[in-house]
């Protein structure tokens, strides 16, 4: 097994949080404050015997009828191909939308390094991808987009005057 755990508890335990094992279902699960998430419970989940370690955040919105749900999607998918590490989810019999990120590990021990990295990334990308589905979800419009299309148009002006 390439992680256990004991192990994960023992990273969690140095950082000074709380948290409950699951060991049937070889899971922990914890959660830390936000203001941008009510509850934000964070599992961390080991598959194929260790090899594999998932960390998600489930129940941060449930869109399933709601009128922006298309826009919802298109912001998810923005934010996607905007970061690296987090993966936004959509369970279509209720509308759940969780995050999650995730590390195959094979054969290889998971380090305390790669660890917090995942979890940090988890809990600051969820953050500000809440941000901006709340505004979404409230308006119809992605702030995000608003702040890429004036980037765009400030730099081709830029651009424009270096021609001149």
């Amino acid at each position: 097994m390439a992680t256990t755990l004991a192990e994960v508890g023992e990273f969690l335990q140095r950082r000074g949080w709380r948290y409950h094992q699951e060991p049937e279902r070889n899971r922990i699960i914890t959660g830390v404050n936000s203001d941008e998430v009510d509850q934000f419970i964070i599992v961390v989940e080991l598959q194929e015997n260790g090899e594999y370690l998932s960390l998600f955040a489930p129940q941060l919105l449930y869109i399933k009828d709601h009128i922006y749900k298309g826009v919802a999607f298109q912001t998810m998918l923005a934010i996607a191909w905007e970061v690296k590490l987090l993966r936004w989810e959509y369970d279509p019999s209720d509308g759940e939308v969780p995050t999650s990120v995730g590390i195959a590990l094979e054969d290889a021990p998971l380090t305390e390094r790669q660890f917090n990295r995942l979890l940090s990334g988890l809990i600051h990308l969820t953050e500000q991808g809440m941000k901006r589905l709340k505004a979404v979800l409230a308006t119809g419009n992605d702030p995000g987009l608003e702040t890429r299309e004036a980037l765009i148009a400030a730099l081709r002006e830029m651009l424009s005057a270096l021609e001149d």
